[in-house]
């Protein structure tokens, strides 16, 4: 049965008896909750008066400074922050620049000071392509890979705004500035690697005149390349440039196996005509030696010493000859024996053999006393004997 009907027992659930139908007291319920609270903090929940009173403010103030009290250790433990090994932090007091602390913990005081962390060992990355003039008046497509990282946290934090933008704006001036003095076919060949080292060097004045605290660690020429529309013509050219090397080098191979040889006659031609020439100028002054001594025993015996000519002569005459001469003793004929011929016609040399001049061989006789003394002065005239 509700308690506004008839029968009921009278009773509100606002504590009133009978037919009060008023409102709920507010101070009476705000001086409930001060109680409770008290009570929470240590004081007494009920009674009323001055010593009542009392009780009550000094758990307010007791429970006040143990709200404040652990307000104050939240703030001094949210002021401790850590660093990483590869991190260094900039410490800032209302945005002004204070110090810079490096890794491990540390402390600064909490809505004062302000840290703001960064790694200065990590290796970052960009990548920069563009179309660009060459010196000679060609367009290139060059494809830049940048690898940096931070050497200056304080420059890096403060003097630039961006410093990332900024250096993909000065690897981008840098590489045009580079293209832009070197010819088409130097870039696409045996410059790649001086146009990286002078595009790093470039890039680096740019970052360091700027304040910007990076470091440029490589600087990779990724792809260089004509345009598409003319990639053709440059493939053929590479081509033939290629090809004309390849000639080249199986020339120098050709050259370096021939000229060794070559070189290797000429010493051994030298050589061999060196030793000739010594070798005639020997035996022509063993030649000299031997007149000249000839020459002083034919003035001693002139007489023997022309016979002995002659018999040498002859002797040295006869030796490689076919044919032998045989003096008659006592005659004026000198007899011409062909021995080749008495060899194919032995019996009929026979049958014809005169005057048993040579009887034991057979033969005929050929020449007479002028033909003999005309042998005679041929062979000391070939000996220089007058």
């Amino acid at each position: 049965m509700a308690w506004n009907e008839p029968g009921g027992s009278g009773k509100d659930p606002w504590g009133s008896q009978g037919g009060d139908q008023g409102p709920p007291d507010l101070d009476e319920l705000a001086r409930k909750f001060q109680q409770k609270l008290g009570g929470l903090f240590g004081g007494k929940g009920g009674g009323s008066g001055t010593g009542g009173g009392r009780g009550a403010g000094g758990a307010s103030r007791i429970g006040l400074g143990l709200v404040l009290g652990a307000l104050v250790a939240v703030w001094v433990f949210s002021g401790i922050y850590i660093v990483a090994p590869a991190e260094r932090a900039v410490v800032l007091q209302f945005g002004r620049y204070v110090k810079t602390t490096g890794p491990g913990p540390h402390w600064v005081p909490r809505f004062i000071q302000t840290v703001e962390k960064v790694n200065v060992e990590q290796i970052r990355n960009i990548q920069r392509q563009a179309s660009m003039l060459t010196q000679d008046e060609n367009i290139i497509s060059v494809a830049l890979a940048v690898q940096y990282r931070v050497k200056d946290i304080k420059d890096y934090v403060f003097l630039v705004r961006d410093p990332d933008l900024t250096l993909r704006e000065a690897t981008e001036s840098a590489v045009r500035e580079v293209i832009g003095k070197s010819k088409l076919d130097f870039a696409l060949t045996e410059g790649r690697s001086e146009i990286m080292a002078r595009t790093e060097t470039l890039i680096q004045e740019i970052l360091d005149r700027y304040g910007t605290g990076l470091q440029i660690t490589s600087v990779n020429l990724q792809d260089a390349q004509p345009p598409e529309q003319v990639q053709g013509a440059f493939e053929d050219a590479i081509k033939a440039r290629e090809d004309e090397q390849r000639l080249k080098n199986e020339a120098e191979a050709y050259a370096n196996e021939i000229v060794p040889v070559a070189r290797g006659k000429a010493a051994r031609q030298l050589e061999e005509a060196n030793a000739y020439k010594a070798q005639v100028i020997a035996q022509a002054e063993g030649e000299a030696s031997r007149f000249e001594q000839l020459l002083t025993e034919y003035r001693k015996s002139p007489a023997v010493t022309r016979q002995r000519l002659y018999l040498e002569t002859m002797e040295s005459v006869l030796a490689s000859s076919s044919k032998v001469m045989v003096d008659v003793e006592g005659g004026n004929n000198l007899m011409y024996l062909p021995l080749d011929q008495l060899m194919q016609r032995g019996a009929e040399a026979q049958a014809r053999q005169e005057g048993g001049a040579l009887a034991p061989v057979g033969g005929t006789a050929i020449g007479s006393q002028d033909a003999e003394s005309r042998g005679r002065e041929d062979l000391r005239s070939r000996r220089g004997v007058r």
